[in-house]
């Protein structure tokens, strides 16, 4: 499965109160929790996401709360990929739950600016930044975690 898409940057410790702030958070529905994606770190976010862009970070991204709202509230933002150097693991198995694909590429992290265009091949773990030329190398979901992906999250791919 390979994905296309605009990148949206940030650096280090994205936690996930800023991922869907904490007053958000009585709500079930997706879309509504969209609306609030980011808005903590990036108010603008929810005005320049387009269908199939990507959240590129640097470490620990998703640490703090272990809520599942963050991977939901990116998921239905429109977020096709999240790349970071690293990810709080309780954010890294939610996303899995959630069917958000994830990847862990330090070098791709580092090197990828905001509005770069990239091209994401789930399967194989390369990364090419279509703006640069440069490819990356993460490491791919074995097969199983990448059918959960595929199937919109764990539940999904349990019925």
């Amino acid at each position: 499965m390979k994905i296309h898409g605009t990148v949206h940057k940030y650096g280090n410790n994205v936690d996930t109160d800023v991922i869907i702030p904490a007053r958000y958070l009585n709500t079930a529905s997706h879309e509504e929790l969209a609306k609030h994606c980011m808005e903590d770190i990036d108010a603008d976010f929810v005005n320049k996401v387009k269908p199939n862009d990507i959240i590129v970070a640097q470490r620990n991204f998703g640490c703090g709360s272990s809520r599942e709202h963050a991977p939901i509230a990116i998921k239905a933002s429109g977020i096709s990929c999240v790349i970071a150097s690293s990810f709080a693991r309780i954010f890294y198995r939610n996303s899995i739950n959630t069917g958000l694909p994830i990847l862990e590429c330090d070098e791709a992290a580092n090197d990828i600016k905001n509005g770069d265009n990239l091209e994401v091949d789930f399967d194989t773990g390369i990364i090419n930044n279509l703006t640069t030329g440069k490819q990356y190398k993460a490491q791919p979901f074995p097969e199983f975690i990448q059918n959960i992906i595929k199937k919109g999250g764990l539940l999904n791919s349990i019925k």
